[in-house]
């Protein structure tokens, strides 16, 4: 799959140099030169004007940018289409914290600072907008269904979120599903163990983002649709698998036809694979909600409509009248999608930076058995003791931002930002990917620091943290709906993977096994650690790689910002090596 998406990036790189003449007709190299780019913006809350106490606020035309034929040339001549957190990076550095983009009839306004992205977040409104999400309607419109929290706006999308956040938002809410996730992380560690025992070493398993993707749609479906899918059995069911195909092609294609204009669409096979990936990702919806609309008539038919148990998320809805049929089938799919992927990128990531750094693998392994001794099962209560954990969830979500962009549209008023007044529906991008990189914010911003987030820690970091440097979740009533869900399930599932196993690096040289540098000319034989009292110790072994980073190795990762990844995670077990 990743010779073909090379194979498709390089055709449509050939295609695009043969344009790279009529764009430079549009804009000859003369009026280039002559093109005035204004300087870039500061930093600063405000802009002076041109006298003693004048206060002029500028306009959307004053902004810096690199204007609509530049632009595109980024995007597609030199293929930062695919890599748009790199993009954010570069015109930072060159316009400043905030600039204007041209993508055909829409202009961007890019916030890149903290303090714009605070300015902006406060004034959006009780039905903040989001408007980049016009490609998910249109699959929408053509087959008839309802929108979903992600894709709907104004009141119906204020009623339709009121009604999903029930059973969801609440911390107190989210420890409801404690059970049924450490139901499929057991599932899970028992799949790690049946994979450790044929893995060549007899101790490691390679490919970890691929395996952490399976867990988290495994989880994610049985809170929302009450129901096992088959992800960690022997063999993965065929419709399963088909849904994990399709969330793949969806997203890889919606990269291309984000940017190419409507008229290729029947001349490019883009737009009908991403329609073919949303029908099967409806599909595979549909049949799970209509099963669990069948156990609810039967459960009415034999019990009584006094009787029937509350069984869960899905049920809870649906029996509730929280949400009409047609509704949940527009709205569960885009939860599902949502859930899956911040799960299984950030446990990837963490996995790989703990083995990166041993002495924070090291300090994790003892913070969480000295509260969750090996042979026991973590709860929801647990986690407060366990500062460490959560700072290695913020530091990895820091770095990795699972939305690296988001947008906003300012409908009900104009808005004043950093000294420039910006006239209604201006749609705003918020850089999250360059703005938790900030130096300002988080010195070192590169390097994998845990411990900033520990307040009464020697070891934190100094530096002035702002609250909106780093959102994963995003903010306000628009926040991320299943934000506590997905933190519960990292915890229970990282705790695990601490308390029982040691995570280590493989170099990528290609499709052989390599060793480690320093490791030994064999893995090292599991040992135990009686009682998790001993050091935990170990060295790395050798690992088969055929990726170089953790998204290339999951077929049905969305486009992502980070490509650094050298080294893949993998696990040897048991802990205490």
């Amino acid at each position: 799959m990743d010779r073909l998406a090379a194979l498709r990036g390089a055709r449509l790189r050939g295609a695009l140099r043969g344009a790279r003449g009529a764009l430079a007709g549009l804009c000859p190299r003369g009026a280039r030169a002559k093109a005035a780019i204004p300087a870039a913006v500061p930093a600063t809350a405000e802009t002076p004007g041109n006298g003693p106490g004048d206060r002029r606020l500028r306009t959307l035309e004053e902004l810096p940018g690199p204007g609509q034929l530049r632009f595109l040339f980024q995007l597609l001549g030199q293929g930062y289409v695919l890599q748009l957190h790199k993009l954010q990076v570069l015109n930072k550095a060159k316009y400043g914290p905030m600039w204007v983009t041209h993508a055909g009839p829409q202009t961007h306004v890019n916030l890149a600072s903290a303090p714009l992205l605070e300015q902006v977040m406060r004034q959006e409104g009780k039905y903040p907008v989001r408007n980049d999400m016009e490609l998910w309607k249109e699959h929408r419109d053509q087959q008839g269904l309802a929108y979903g929290p992600f894709t709907t706006e104004g009141h119906h999308w204020y009623q339709l979120r009121h009604a999903l956040n029930q059973r969801m938002l609440k911390p107190s809410e989210a420890a409801l599903y404690t059970d049924a996730l450490n139901e499929v992380v057991d599932d899970f560690m028992a799949h790690l163990s049946q994979l450790l025992a044929e893995s060549p070493s007899g101790n490691q398993v390679s490919d970890m983002a691929h395996q952490f993707y399976y867990f988290a749609l495994e989880a994610i479906c049985y809170i929302l649709f009450e129901k096992r899918i088959g992800c960690l059995e022997r063999p993965i069911p065929q419709d399963t698998v088909a849904f994990v195909r399709s969330v793949g092609l969806m997203f890889q294609n919606s990269v291309y036809v984000t940017f190419l204009p409507k008229w290729t669409r029947p001349l490019l096979p883009f737009w009908k694979r991403y329609l073919d990936g949303w029908n099967t990702i409806f599909s595979f919806g549909k049949k799970l909600i209509d099963q669990k609309l069948k156990e609810i008539e039967t459960q009415l038919q034999t019990k009584g409509p006094d009787e029937v148990e509350i069984s869960g998320y899905l049920h809870f809805l649906l029996t509730r009248g929280q949400l009409s049929t047609r509704e949940a089938m527009g709205s569960l799919p885009e939860l599902l999608l949502a859930g899956v992927d911040t799960t299984s990128n950030t446990m990837t990531w963490a996995l790989y930076h703990l083995s990166k750094n041993p002495e924070i693998q090291a300090a994790l392994h003892k913070e969480v058995v000295g509260v969750v001794p090996p042979g026991q099962v973590p709860q929801q209560k647990d986690f407060a003791h366990m500062p460490l954990l959560k700072a290695v969830l913020k530091e990895t979500l820091r770095l990795y931002p699972v939305v690296p962009i988001n947008s906003r549209v300012i409908t009900e008023k104009e808005i004043e930002v950093n000294g420039f007044l910006f006239p209604k529906n201006t749609q705003f991008v918020f850089c999250h990917y360059v703005v938790s990189r900030d130096p300002d914010i988080f010195p070192e911003p590169e390097s994998f620091q845990p411990y900033r987030w520990l307040r009464k820690s020697q070891l934190a970091a100094p530096g002035v943290h702002h609250a909106f440097g780093s959102v994963p979740f995003g903010y306000g009533v628009r926040a991320c709906l299943g934000r506590r869900i997905a933190e519960l399930e990292m915890q229970l599932l990282l705790s695990r993977l601490i308390q029982q196993y040691q995570g280590g690096l493989g170099k990528f040289p290609g499709p052989l096994c390599q060793e480690v540098p320093g490791a030994p000319a064999r893995p090292p034989t599991p040992r135990a650690v009686p009682g998790g009292s001993a050091p935990w110790s170990g060295e790395a072994g050798a690992v088969c790689s055929r990726s170089r980073d953790p998204s290339r190795s999951c077929v049905s990762q969305p486009p992502r910002p980070p490509r650094n990844m050298r080294r893949r995670p993998w696990l040897t077990g048991p802990a205490g090596l």
